[in-house]
């Protein structure tokens, strides 16, 4: 049985996901802080046919990040594959006076993440195998109004696995950065849900299968390539105008 551990498991991309993997007969680790809400999923994947162990995990805190981490491998006899998932949008509170909130944005979403995957590591390198997953964002390519916080550390966590992978590679460990466009989740809030939306029982399907074969960047759906060959190629003024116009206030 091979065994995946899981960030941010309690809802949306986490969320299917795990349920997802648990359709395939994996042994899966969920972790997430709504404990209530990741042992009512936990006890639904059990249900599918997976083999389930659930953490109570707040991915800031380095230290239990690391204990959740060695125990899951006790617990589940090994790591096949991690999927740093965990993560949070918001607004960067830019004329508030305060970085309060774009910090937590970009502590969560960037130390969350190395917090998630190093601990795995030296296992994988001592087995020789091994796949690290990061969910990153079309945001990663494209600067949306009011969200630098969530763009930039989507662009982070994109490039730490580019500058990983030569190395891990050599160790037969696999890096794979998804970044899926808006999914249909809680995440996605304001005018941004007037956009094109795939399901996120969807997306997780496919991104099990990019997953396993190791591709090195997927974006989701197909269609996002052509707004970022937009982006790179309409001049700066003129897409800042129409950036403006999408995105006219604030979105969450």
């Amino acid at each position: 049985m091979k065994k995946i551990f899981i960030t941010g498991a309690s809802s949306g991309i986490g969320k299917a996901l795990a349920i997802v993997y648990a359709k395939h007969n994996w042994c899966v680790g969920m972790s997430a802080r709504r404990l209530e809400m990741l042992e009512e999923i936990s006890d639904n994947c059990k249900d599918l046919g997976g083999k389930i162990f659930t953490y109570d995990l707040d991915v800031q805190d380095s230290e239990k990040c690391k204990f959740v981490a060695n125990q899951f491998i006790k617990d589940a006899q090994g790591i096949d594959c991690v999927i740093a998932n965990a993560g949070v949008g918001g607004d960067d509170g830019l004329y508030t006076g305060s970085s309060e909130d774009i910090n937590y944005i970009l502590n969560t979403n960037i130390l969350g993440v190395t917090n998630t995957i190093m601990p795995f590591i030296p296992k994988m390198k001592e087995q020789k195998s091994g796949t690290l997953v990061c969910i990153s964002s079309v945001a990663s390519y494209v600067p949306l109004p009011f969200h630098g916080g969530y763009a930039s550390s989507k662009i982070a966590i994109r490039m730490i696995f580019d500058s990983w992978r030569p190395t891990l590679q050599r160790h037969n460990i696999k890096t794979v950065s998804i970044c899926p466009g808006f999914i249909d989740t809680p995440i996605v809030k304001g005018p941004a849900r007037s956009f094109p939306m795939r399901s996120a029982d969807a997306a997780a399907l496919k991104f099990m299968n990019i997953i396993e074969k190791g591709k090195r960047t997927y974006i989701y759906p197909w269609y996002y390539k052509f707004l970022i060959f937009l982006v790179r190629v309409v001049p700066e003024p003129i897409f800042n105008i129409l950036i403006r116009k999408l995105f006219h206030r604030p979105i969450n």
